[in-house]
């Protein structure tokens, strides 16, 4: 199973840096050049969860598995990951430049909730290659970031959030935002928001003793105290997808982490993700992948 990387584990991978704890502040956050850090060329995919957040800026050919996307890049990237999602970055080239960002949850705590933006929910806003043209200004932006937080001065860690949410927001600002804002400002808006919420409760599937309990529209319905149809018309209106279509998505997602970082079996998956049957959870996948969980398991198609 793939298991959670710790900030002590990821220190590790880093020459001369030590975790030590931030002053007079609550959680953590650090900054490091791609340039300084170890990179393994050509090191097969591995979908590992970290405690952590991470905001990365690099420049140089590599792949970036994502959940259950491969995403190939050439040039400048920006990645925006969450604990909940597995994720592993695939060095291709030898030349590798840029900046890495991390920091836990509780850095923002009093400052909002982080993963609610758009960029830490979904993979379609989270990986956001950069064009020549827009890979200057967030340059720039993690330079700025750099320097500060290699200053004096006393309220650098009230800065650097405030530097961060700029690269955030200057992120989200290159394409529609894929999920609802962190505070809905209608009825639709906050039901979406819910249903988001209830549905990543769920996941990631961690144990092989857990078992998703919300996988029907009528169940996370009753949740919400709503009716069913009330739920799909918001979700329909703010997504474009229907509540079935949205709950499906996210347990094939799961479906695929499950069958290529664990050796579960297909009925020790299909239990976990709310299948009574094997053979309902194989014709599931099938009608959606097209390729049955078998031999997706043993295709090198991520």
């Amino acid at each position: 199973m793939a298991g959670f990387i710790e900030l002590q584990t990821f220190y590790k991978h880093i020459p001369n840096q030590a975790l030590e704890p931030v002053k007079n502040e609550i959680g953590h956050f650090n900054l490091f050049k791609v340039e300084d850090m170890i990179l393994q060329n050509h090191k097969q995919a591995t979908y590992s969860r970290r405690s952590f957040f991470k905001v990365s800026l690099v420049t140089g050919h590599s792949k970036i598995h994502y959940a259950d996307q491969c995403i190939e890049v050439v040039d400048s990237v920006l990645v925006f990951t969450n604990p909940m999602i597995p994720y592993h970055w695939e060095i291709i080239s030898e030349k590798q430049s840029g900046y890495i960002c991390i920091f836990t949850e509780a850095f923002f705590n009093r400052f909002g909730s982080i993963k609610d933006y758009p960029v830490f929910q979904f993979a379609d806003a989270a990986v956001i290659p950069l064009s020549a043209a827009e890979t200057p200004l967030f340059k720039e932006l993690f330079l700025r970031m750099f320097n500060e937080l290699h200053s004096d001065y006393v309220y650098k860690y009230d800065l650097l959030r405030n530097m961060l949410m700029e690269v955030i927001h200057a992120a989200q600002k290159k394409q529609p935002a894929s999920g609802s804002l962190p505070v809905g400002s209608n009825a639709p808006e906050r039901i979406t928001a819910l249903f988001a919420e209830l549905l990543e409760r769920q996941f990631p599937i961690e144990l092989g003793n857990q078992v998703i309990k919300l996988h029907s529209p009528s169940a996370f319905a009753r949740q919400l105290n709503i009716h069913v149809n009330h739920l799909n018309k918001a979700l329909k209106e703010i997504t474009g997808h229907t509540t079935s279509q949205l709950i499906h998505n996210r347990i094939v997602q799961e479906a695929k982490v499950l069958l290529k970082s664990t050796t579960w079996t297909i009925s020790e998956i299909a239990w976990s993700l709310g299948f009574d049957e094997p053979n309902h959870f194989s014709s599931f996948f099938k009608s959606r992948v097209n390729i049955a969980p078998v031999k997706f398991r043993q295709s090198e198609i991520d």
